[in-house]
């Protein structure tokens, strides 16, 4: 089945231009959405993602009105790809997943993208190596002052409950259970 998805960004514009183009590619079911195109969740492209079968066809009259990022295109069109159907944007014509071009144009977006993500990872880990070895502390702050573990401690020692302690602190009792003695 060949599936429809067109969308506009806000209540004073219409999807009835978008609809009547899909339908002339030969749509047979057109979904249509009055959303941002930043929302990553919207309610008719999930319906249309999940009534997707083997075989199916995902149309759009141009690659803006499916997502508004690279990333969030690419993986939409992931989840079209797991499901088996295809893509194809009429304005965009390398972006049509129907034809060997537009898998491999597709595909090496793909790669790129992956590539950038590798590279924000490492630059992130070696930015907190950094932050490490000049002693920053990562990591949420603890509930409790020193004083107030050590408090805590004791009252453990004596035979106190960790749900008593932690009542007295306004804390859970497992953050009393996970001091050490």
């Amino acid at each position: 089945m060949i599936y429809g998805y067109a969308r506009v960004s806000t209540d004073g514009q219409s999807v009835d231009a978008q609809a009547h183009q899909l339908a002339a590619a030969g749509c047979e079911k057109v979904f249509r959405e009055v959303a941002s195109g930043a929302q990553t969740d919207r309610a008719q492209l999930r319906r249309l993602l999940d009534s997707l079968d083997a075989g199916d066809v995902v149309t759009v009259t141009r690659l803006d009105r499916l997502a508004r990022s690279t990333r969030d295109l690419l993986n939409t069109l992931a989840t079209i790809s797991t499901k088996g159907a295809a893509f194809r944007s009429l304005g965009d014509a390398w972006a049509d997943t129907t034809t060997p071009h537009g898998r491999l144009m597709l595909t090496v977006l793909g790669g790129l993208a992956e590539f950038e993500r590798e590279l924000i990872r490492s630059r992130t880990s070696e930015g907190r190596e950094r932050a490490k070895a000049r002693g920053v502390k990562l990591g949420r702050r603890p509930k409790l002052t020193a004083h107030q573990q050590q408090e805590a401690k004791a009252r453990r020692a004596q035979g106190e409950t960790a749900a008593g302690i932690a009542r007295l602190f306004n804390v859970h009792p497992s953050t009393i259970s996970r001091l050490t003695p």
